[in-house]
């Protein structure tokens, strides 16, 4: 008998073709409700209940009731960056598909990843911020350095406020399609919140899409550069 947890539960409904469709549906960080699933995965109603129903007891899914309908949501950032891992090791399986990552070219440029920026755009913010000093790499993990905080405050976040969500500030969450990182946590949340309040991006409707404008990339790659990062 082996010690630790048995994966082999959550192995089996991720492993299914209709549960797995549902759950890369919601990696768009947004809500569903049973019949738009049902819709997406191209199952009847009685069957995405059923499924639901085991995604929700296995921990995976959250429910929340508003009128008649419910709405299914994944049950936060962890299911999350396990979804996009296993995207990533995906093709490994399959020798007959070996390209990496979406077709779709704006999917791979730049996505949602639950609620952080993935895709090419999301590697390389994460990557220059790196080489800025905004983060520090340690065993424990990624640590957000004094210049840092001074660096999200002139973009218009509080990294004191983020610091308070029930997630983790910072982390590094392997990348689909690059097969490098991006950031996520608290702040990878906030920073794709702000480039959409600054009108920079918006988001695709009905994909996980994230279309930058001509203007928002340049302003994004402008913040990215070292002389507007890590003081000399």
């Amino acid at each position: 008998m082996t010690e630790g947890p048995n994966i082999a539960r959550v192995a089996v409904l991720i492993g299914d073709n209709a549960r797995a469709t549902v759950l890369s549906a919601l990696m768009s960080g947004g809500a569903l409700t049973a019949t738009e699933l049902a819709d997406i995965a191209g199952v009847t109603r009685q069957t995405i209940s059923f499924h639901l129903a085991k995604l929700h007891d296995a921990g995976l899914l959250e429910v929340e009731r508003q009128g008649r309908h419910r709405y299914y949501r994944l049950d936060g950032p962890d299911v999350a960056q396990i979804l996009e891992s296993l995207m990533g090791m995906a093709p490994r399986a399959d020798e007959t598909r070996p390209r990496i990552g979406p077709r779709d070219p704006a999917l791979r440029k730049a996505r949602i990843c639950y609620e952080h920026l993935a895709g090419e755009l999301g590697v390389l913010a994460y990557e220059q911020m790196l080489q800025q000093g905004v983060f520090e790499k340690h065993q424990e993990g990624l640590w957000l350095t004094e210049h840092g905080r001074a660096w999200f405050r002139r973009l218009g976040i509080d990294p004191d406020e983020a610091a308070r969500s029930r997630r983790s500030l910072c982390r590094s969450c392997l990348d689909w399609s690059e097969r490098r990182h991006h950031l996520a946590g608290a702040l990878g949340a906030a920073l794709m919140q702000r480039t959409l309040e600054l009108g920079w991006a918006k988001r695709v409707s009905g994909s996980r899409a994230i279309l930058f404008s001509g203007q928002g990339e340049t302003a994004l790659l402008a913040i990215l550069r070292p002389e507007h990062g890590r003081p000399s």
